[in-house]
């Protein structure tokens, strides 16, 4: 344990390392953040290809608060700007909301230091949460509504074709797990959607990396991050306890965290019990077997070991031209 040396100079309880040993743990440092970087890019430009993310002549706007899932994604596209077989621009948009302590001068030192062309949108909607939720209740619901409503009118501003949210793998599960323990139906959060009213176009290129990979992206990077809590609010506590089952789920039983993930894009309605996705009454004799064949008297059949990567679907040939699967592997292999 370390403690105070002569003259209160602190004393390190282990000894220096020989140069040769700090230069070897250097350099196989260096080694892992390559590979997760590259891990990172490929999972991004996969998410992108097979929704169909990102289209030529688009422009995407970046919403960045400060958190490492926001500096991650702007990395990201950043680099799939620069390797993509089509042009589309970048602008990262930050919303001040005026939360006490927040170090407004972070986010522009950091964008003009990487050469991102950035806007920052400054409306005191803590204010105005704060005057509206009573004392001890949760902010977060209105902030959001509020956040949501800015961004969607910056966005037509700025022309922006696409709006870029860094929620995750962890948070479309966990989403998946809220909806079907609290609010008893099968939902999660869409990768790519259109808001309500028809304008605006949402896309969430990190969807199939897990949050862990980008925690670890964002210390080797050693991104500005600014602290999420400033506004006092807790975090929802049911959400906490599904992150919590998750983790322990993965500490118990390694790959069960990716499969249930990967069931998001297996879904069978017909063997489900929702009459707005199947025509059950219709069933006659006769009729085309559903997918998943006839089962009725049979004990399910489970694989034996369910692939880890992510499952991605297959996209058809469309236009306008968007990030291809293909030439996206075919480029980050040479690198």
């Amino acid at each position: 344990m370390n403690g105070p040396g002569p003259a209160g100079i602190a004393q390190s309880a282990e000894p220096e390392l020989p140069a040769g040993e700090r230069l070897r743990r250097a350099r196989r440092t260096a080694f892992e953040g390559r590979k997760l970087e590259k891990r990172l890019v490929r999972l991004t430009g996969q998410a992108v290809a097979d929704f169909g993310m990102i289209e030529a002549g688009d422009r995407v706007m970046v919403c960045l608060s400060g958190g490492k899932d926001s500096y991650g994604l702007l990395e990201m596209l950043r680099i799939l700007q620069a390797r993509a077989p089509l042009s589309f621009a970048l602008i990262a948009v930050n919303l001040d909301q005026k939360q006490p302590g927040f170090p407004a001068h972070v986010l522009p030192d950091y964008l003009r230091a990487q050469g991102v062309p950035f806007h920052i949108e400054t409306q005191d909607t803590y204010s105005i949460v704060r005057r509206l939720i009573p004392e001890g209740k949760t902010t977060c619901s209105l902030c959001s509504r509020m956040r949501r409503g800015v961004l969607y009118r910056v966005a037509s501003e700025l022309g922006a074709t696409k709006i870029a949210l860094g929620h995750h793998r962890d948070d479309l599960l966990g989403t998946f797990f809220l909806n079907l323990f609290y609010g008893g139906r099968i939902k999660a959060m869409a990768p790519k959607l259109v808001s309500d009213d028809g304008r605006h176009v949402v896309i969430r290129p990190l969807a199939y990396i897990p949050e862990d990979d980008l925690a670890r992206f964002a210390k080797a990077r050693n991104f500005p991050i600014i602290p999420c809590n400033l506004c006092g609010s807790q975090e929802n506590l049911q959400r906490v306890e599904i992150k919590r089952m998750i983790a322990e789920w993965e500490r118990r039983f390694p790959g069960r965290t990716e499969n249930t993930f990967n069931a998001l894009s297996r879904v069978n309605p017909s063997h489900l019990m929702d009459r707005s996705l199947f025509d059950f009454p219709g069933l006659r004799p006769g009729a085309i077997p559903p997918a998943g064949g006839d089962t009725a008297f049979d004990e399910e059949e489970l694989p034996q070991a369910a692939s880890c990567a992510p499952s991605g679907l297959h996209p058809q040939p469309a236009e306008p031209q968007r990030i291809d699967p293909a030439s996206v592997r075919s480029r980050l292999k040479g690198e």
